[in-house]
């Protein structure tokens, strides 16, 4: 089969010992991104197997109507709205998904809450231009003395979202000696206080009483945009908002502004409505904001765990096997 990597900017997945498991399929993979359909159609013209990278591109129908060879579309974790399932389905498209595993965004996700509390990038930034310790948190709406950073130990951890990767962040955060408070469904406050951990009694609570303030939360209708400038503003100066979720679980601009304010004093984002991220974009050019390039789930064993369910499923497809589809009820004959 032709098949079609998208979007692999680090140029990881020729390198993984999974793909191996390709032999004697053709594979061709692009390392930067395009967003046209145009583009996106010339490169997927002779791609029967299509693989993609989480959310990177997005798959319409406008697309697909373009790709005459396309067979089967699998991607790497779980399906989103990225994808038109419902338009695959019609056009004769079979589609696939795997399984990923919350500890490594779970992990990212500690390392972003330790290096903002201690101002590591800032340290680190400072030092490269001959500054020693200095953490260049100096702007007035900040509280005397922010640059010397704070320890996690006896802080509150308020986590927003309690699934597979929050409750392993709560985990974290009793092992640092917080105090770990959830907010989120009536299950999710539930399950929390069976774990020994606290349940708010509100949002407003979670945001005004919360050090550190993580948000797990999955993206649907009513999600989006959930997390307004008002909820912000209740946040201490002191303050630190994590965002390795969706982006979008926040207002449009709304944490530019409460950064701009000072309350919270502090966010550190893994992930972006408009990815890859433009250079001048306004939290990039924030001291108080730690942005990293959407590397939650970025890791060498996580990579090689999600493509090797994907070329296992390109080599069960290849046979025949229409076990792994989440479409294959109601599938049109397959084309090409």
């Amino acid at each position: 089969m032709q098949i079609t990597v998208l979007d692999d900017y680090q140029d990881a997945v020729r390198k993984l010992d999974c793909a191996q498991h390709l032999d004697g399929h053709d594979l061709k993979i692009f390392n930067n991104t395009v967003k046209g359909v145009g583009q996106l159609s010339v490169r997927l013209r002779d791609t029967q197997a299509l693989v993609l990278i989480r959310e990177r591109t997005t798959i319409s129908r406008a697309l697909l109507e373009k790709c005459p060879k396309l067979q089967l579309i699998v991607q790497t974790g779980r399906i989103g709205p990225h994808v038109d399932v419902q338009a695959c389905t019609e056009l004769g498209i079979a589609v696939a998904d795997g399984q990923t595993d919350p500890g490594v965004t779970a992990e990212l996700t500690w390392a972003l809450v330790l290096a903002a509390m201690r101002r590591l990038p800032q340290y680190v930034a400072s030092l490269k231009h001959g500054a020693w310790q200095q953490a260049g948190l100096k702007s007035q709406s900040m509280p005397p003395n922010f640059g010397l950073g704070q320890r996690l130990a006896g802080k509150t951890l308020g986590i927003w979202g309690y699934g597979r990767i929050g409750q392993r962040v709560a985990r974290y955060g009793q092992a640092f000696d917080m105090q770990v408070q959830v907010w989120g469904s009536e299950a999710s406050r539930a399950l929390a206080v069976t774990h020994g951990f606290k349940a708010v009694g509100s949002r407003e609570e979670l945001f005004a009483s919360s050090d550190v303030l993580s948000l797990h939360l999955r993206l649907s209708d009513a999600t989006r945009h959930l997390v307004t400038l008002a909820d912000l503003s209740l946040m201490q100066p002191t303050a630190l908002l994590v965002n390795t979720a969706r982006p979008e679980l926040t207002a449009p601009d709304a944490l530019v502004a409460a950064l701009n304010r000072g309350r919270p004093g502090l966010a550190a984002v893994d992930v972006f409505e408009a990815e890859p991220i433009l250079q001048g974009h306004p939290l990039l050019r924030l001291e108080n904001a730690i942005c990293t390039p959407h590397i939650g789930f970025v890791e060498q064993a996580h990579y090689e765990q999600m493509f090797a369910q994907a070329f296992r499923i390109i080599q069960q497809f290849a046979a025949g096997d229409m076990s792994a589809l989440l479409n294959a009820d109601g599938l049109n004959p397959r084309r090409g």
